[in-house]
């Protein structure tokens, strides 16, 4: 018997019109589920006349050039009108109701319809967002333009979000440099609890005095390389573990040609991609179960990987292959998670500032950037987050063209 309960009918707009044939449909929806998983608000665009489409079509209704693109668009525009949904057949809505729904005339051109926040008005300046419900599909919200509204602070778009207040976190390392801010920016943000798996408890590390200054702090046994030890923290704590940051991970410099063995690519290996596939085994099923228990309930999965999962970085070559397989293996959990509606988040940093990495040119990501950087997307609700100048770099040009990315990092063009 499946330990996931059935999957969530989640509140999205159309996002195309009834009339246009399925594969538009299809196409549009993925199209703006990638830019919401980045927090991006695309539309397309023709690149003829710069007319902006929607809903999303074959062929540009100014010109009728069939080249439209999927491009970043301004969100600012003007609630034109309102509705309040306050019965509907489907039970995702009658639980969560009542739901506001408006159209919104953007500045681009178009007029869409989208999600309300509690404090926009009819006439009233809106900005849109983009983001993911907890089916994964993108949805567009409108929210007060110039002011403080967020998702927490709206009763049903909460739902959307992956606020860590109130909640309880588990960071699996507690040796990793940015476990100290990271700890304690979970609990500024107002998580409730914050465990921390220690692996080799016998071994003094620097972080250990900073984490026992922090309070709520629990450190707990946990080696990411040891199926037991991953199970045994699973059955004591897998069942109040709302929020997962995985930051558990292995780097040491040099490519294939570089290293005279397979040692450290082993262990890279064995914490980087194993160590996260031993977690998401042991934790991952109580997690799925409780996405439904309210303000207690588990509501996302954070790793954290290095951008050159994106493309290989030579100078630090089999870890970049090691985080490229944690990437590919987050995808697949994202697609086993999608039916509970768990979130996985991705953040994506640049160089850190380790002993490791001290010979990479700067800029580099502090552990408080990165600490921030991922409050933010719990706040935001999203699935992928680039901390760094470096990795927000390397991120829009993997966006417009992997391949050159590719022949740009191996020639050390991107230094």
């Amino acid at each position: 018997m499946s330990v996931l309960p059935p999957p969530r009918k989640s509140p999205q707009q159309r996002t195309t019109s009834p009339t246009q044939p399925p594969q538009v449909r299809s196409r549009a929806a993925m199209a703006l589920s990638a830019a919401a998983a980045e927090g991006r608000f695309v539309l397309q665009v023709c690149p003829e006349c710069d007319s902006v489409q929607y809903p999303p079509r074959d062929a540009c209704v100014s010109c009728l050039n069939t080249n439209l693109m999927w491009q970043d668009v301004d969100p600012s525009g003007t609630l034109l009108a309102q509705t309040t949904v306050n019965i509907s057949v489907n039970l995702y809505f009658r639980e969560r109701g009542d739901w506001r729904v408006g159209t919104v005339h953007l500045d681009a051109g178009p007029s869409v319809v989208c999600h309300l926040h509690c404090d926009c008005v009819t006439r009233g300046r809106v900005r849109l967002i983009n983001r993911l419900d907890r089916a994964g599909e993108g949805v567009m919200i409108a929210l007060p333009e110039g002011g403080k509204a967020t998702l927490q602070s709206d009763p049903q778009l909460n739902a959307l979000s992956s606020d860590p207040t109130h909640r309880r976190v588990l960071i699996t390392d507690a040796r990793a440099p940015n476990t100290p801010m990271l700890a304690k920016a979970l609990l500024e943000a107002g998580a409730a609890t914050v465990f921390v798996g220690e692996a080799e408890s016998w071994l003094p590390y620097p972080t250990r005095q900073a984490l026992d200054k922090v309070k709520n702090v629990e450190i707990l046994p946990l080696d990411v390389t040891d199926t037991a030890s991953v199970q045994r923290l699973a059955a004591e704590i897998g069942g109040k573990t709302d929020i997962l940051i995985n930051n558990a991970r292995f780097l040491r410099p040099g490519g294939v040609m570089a290293r005279g063995s397979t040692g450290f690519a082993s262990q890279e290996m064995e914490v980087n991609y194993l160590g996260l596939m031993r977690l998401a085994q042991a934790f991952g099923p109580g997690m799925c179960a409780r996405t439904a228990d309210g303000v207690n309930s588990a509501v996302a999965w954070v790793n954290l990987l290095a951008v050159s999962a994106l493309s290989n970085q030579p100078g630090f070559g089999t870890f970049s292959a090691s985080q490229a397989a944690a990437r590919s293996l987050s995808q697949n959990m994202r697609a086993d998670f999608r039916a509970s509606g768990l979130r996985v988040m991705n953040v994506y940093a640049g160089p850190t500032d380790d002993a490791w990495q001290q010979p990479v040119h700067p800029p580099k990501v502090a552990p408080i950037a990165l600490a921030r950087a991922i409050v933010t997307g719990l706040r935001e609700g999203l699935e992928d987050v680039y901390c760094g100048d470096v990795a927000q770099d390397i991120a829009q040009r993997f966006r417009e063209n992997p391949g050159l990315l590719e022949h740009e990092v191996t020639a050390g063009e991107l230094g």
